[in-house]
């Protein structure tokens, strides 16, 4: 499995993110459900994360996997 990297805009700056394509798609069908764009929900990721969870891409899969864990 190897890693998308795409860019996106945080807070006025550029970075990118490095995920796995599913990770991208279950992104996208959060970002979609709650009416937001995919910039709009990583910045909130990003603006919500701890020190703990590490880089921004880590805090994604932290995200996507918390947000599953939740529906069950």
């Amino acid at each position: 499995m190897s890693d998308i990297k795409r860019s996106v805009r945080i807070a006025g700056h550029r970075t990118s993110i490095a995920l796995e394509a599913e990770f991208w798609a279950a992104l996208k069908d959060i970002a979609e459900a709650e009416r937001l764009s995919l910039n709009a929900l990583i910045a909130r990721i990003d603006a919500e994360r701890l020190p703990a969870e590490g880089n921004l891409s880590r805090a994604v899969r932290l995200y996507v996997l918390e947000h599953f864990r939740k529906r069950r």
